[in-house]
């Protein structure tokens, strides 16, 4: 099982890897912008990707399945590239962390799924958008 990020290590992991961001050059990874949260394009490389972490809870099984609640303040939806980061809720309770070998972004990603669909979301992790927000 990956390791359990909470909103203050998520922000810290994210900063540093901006920080060193800074000075990659242009990657394969960012050829569809990923800024707010996306069906997973066709051609990203899962290859090049590795799972650093987790948001979902430690405790899920002991306790009550994470909840469907968002947060979504001001004008934000879902899809906002703008929109809040804040893992106590839907759908980054849900989320992995994932890092990109080549250039060093991260990305959260979690699977959609409902009736007799599945659908693989990813969005760019941007520290300044993390927020802990109790539920």
């Amino acid at each position: 099982m990956s390791e359990y990020l909470d909103a203050t290590a998520l922000r810290e992991l994210a900063e540093q890897a901006e920080a060193e961001q800074a000075a990659s050059t242009p990657c394969a990874c960012t050829k569809t912008p990923l800024d707010g949260w996306q069906s997973q394009p066709l051609s990203l490389d899962e290859t090049q990707f590795v799972e650093i972490g987790t948001l979902l809870s430690p405790d899920y099984g002991a306790e009550p399945e994470p909840t469907f609640s968002e947060y979504l303040p001001g004008a934000t939806n879902y899809w906002s590239a703008d929109a809040p980061i804040a893992p106590r809720y839907f759908p980054y309770n849900r989320c992995s962390v994932w890092r990109c070998s080549s250039c060093g972004r991260l990305y959260l990603r979690y699977t959609e799924g409902g009736g007799y669909f599945v659908d693989r979301r990813i969005r760019a992790l941007r520290s300044t958008l993390i927020e802990d927000v109790p539920l």
